[in-house]
């Protein structure tokens, strides 16, 4: 279950930083609120992940799969760009991520 903790923790964590760009673009008060929300329950998630989960691993995996989700994110809806170098090291991020688990 901490495993899904931590997916879900990683998700406020994506989220939370794509509130932050919309925020950025338009400073609502709902907007502020959506920062807030996601973030919150994004470490809420990750305290709970972190019963059973190593910290180095849990927060190694939450950031990881955190910045890996934002830069998909940024691709798909903010139009970012997908050019090969950053895939690639976006591959890295993922498989480290994979690493850390493996080895635990």
């Amino acid at each position: 279950m901490a495993w899904m903790y931590l997916v879900i923790a990683s998700f406020g964590e994506i989220f939370g930083v794509m509130s932050i760009n919309l925020y950025v673009r338009d400073k609502t008060l709902k907007r502020l609120g959506l920062v807030v929300l996601t973030f919150t329950m994004g470490f809420i998630f990750l305290s709970m992940a972190m019963r059973d989960i190593a910290l180095g691993t849990a927060y190694a995996i939450w950031t990881g799969l955190g910045a890996a989700g934002a830069v998909i994110m940024g691709i798909i809806f903010f139009g970012e760009s997908a050019g090969w170098k950053r895939i690639f090291f976006l591959g890295c991020i993922i498989a480290g991520a994979v690493g850390l688990k493996a080895v635990e």
